[in-house]
């Protein structure tokens, strides 16, 4: 018993533990990473469900935010509409959104999509390879990844957003000169 508890104190330290500096700020699993700090984002295109085709690099100058996703993932489903309320928000400020349905299969993330109805698009990446290129990976699901204007890797929430914890990142990058 004195061991297990000896362990989840340990646990709870290194849980509570963030390197507290100006380089990022941790929050439950979010990470803004430092102007200085940030690596470009890595080469993402691909076809659109439902029609249409995505390029990261062609949004450069715009702030891209990027949500991994699933159609069996309970959180991703309800996390989707304040997704939608951030994207409404920030739209018209240069904002891009763009999901990416992973670890899926077509007809589940299609059924999905027609379901939630999010007013941006959706990579299909069965493999999770577009996750995988990312220095940061969002190792879990839901996660987001928010793109500076100059095409680097700024944010990293691997958990359910809601608008008031996404927006501020948003907003943040958008003020930032590219």
């Amino acid at each position: 018993m004195r061991r297990l508890v000896l362990v989840l104190a340990l646990i709870s330290l290194l849980a509570a533990c963030s390197d507290g500096g100006a380089s990022s700020k941790n929050v439950l699993g979010s990470r803004k990473i430092a102007v200085a700090d940030r690596v470009a984002a890595p080469v993402m295109r691909g076809d659109l469900i439902g029609g249409g085709s995505f390029d990261l690099a062609s949004n450069k100058g715009k702030v891209v935010v990027i949500n991994f996703w699933a159609s069996w993932c309970p959180p991703c489903r309800s996390e989707a509409p304040e997704l939608d309320k951030v994207y409404a928000a920030t739209k018209a400020d240069g904002a891009v959104f763009i999901g990416v349905n992973v670890r899926d299969q077509r007809d589940p993330a299609a059924a999905y999509l027609a379901d939630v109805k999010p007013g941006f698009g959706s990579l299909f990446d069965p493999a999770g390879e577009h996750a995988l290129d990312f220095d940061v990976p969002p190792n879990s699901l839901p996660a987001t990844l928010v793109v500076d204007r100059n095409g680097k890797l700024a944010a990293v929430l691997r958990m359910e957003v809601d608008q008031q914890l996404l927006e501020p990142v948003v907003r943040d990058l958008l003020a930032e000169q590219a």
